[in-house]
């Protein structure tokens, strides 16, 4: 199985630390950068409008709660998007790519 996460930040640069440092740290396959895209949401009582740059993470089951603490000690935002779903259907040779890709669990 393997799952796929989003979070979004302001810019290009930002995402691309991001981006990096997921892999780098092995907690996802693959880290995608997509944007600029327009976000319209709601903080404290406003209707607002952003530009804003999404990252969609693979990854490994077994990965998903080293990966959510470090997006959320690294990221930008008070409060960062995550959301994370099931991918229902992954090529075998895919997932054997994104498992070699992962860190070594800690004994």
């Amino acid at each position: 199985m393997l799952l796929i996460a989003w979070t979004t930040v302001a810019n290009r640069p930002e995402a691309e630390i991001l981006a990096r440092g997921i892999v780098d740290a092995q907690l996802a396959a693959c880290v995608q950068i997509e944007g600029p895209l327009t976000s319209f949401y709601r903080w404290e009582g406003r209707l607002e409008e952003a530009t804003e740059f999404r990252l969609t993470i693979k990854f490994l089951p077994e990965q998903s709660a080293g990966l959510e603490a470090w997006v959320h000690i690294h990221h930008p935002y008070e409060t960062p998007e995550w959301l994370t779903l099931r991918a229902e259907n992954v090529s075998e040779k895919y997932l054997s790519w994104a498992r070699t890709r992962r860190s070594n669990p800690p004994l």
